[in-house]
């Protein structure tokens, strides 16, 4: 997890959260956002159109 920047750890979470993947999978993306201060909301991040 450390070695991806955040960009592509926030892709990684709205991607998991779209896909329904694993919720341990998706809890461990979430720490490692709250981690990082990263305050993600995927409603409001995800482009439109």
């Amino acid at each position: 997890m450390k070695k991806l920047t955040d960009r592509n750890l926030i892709e990684a979470y709205i991607n998991a959260k779209k896909l329904g993947l694993d919720p341990d999978f998706i809890q461990q993306l979430e720490s490692e956002l709250t981690r990082r201060s990263i305050d993600i909301h995927p409603d409001k991040t995800e482009k439109k159109g």
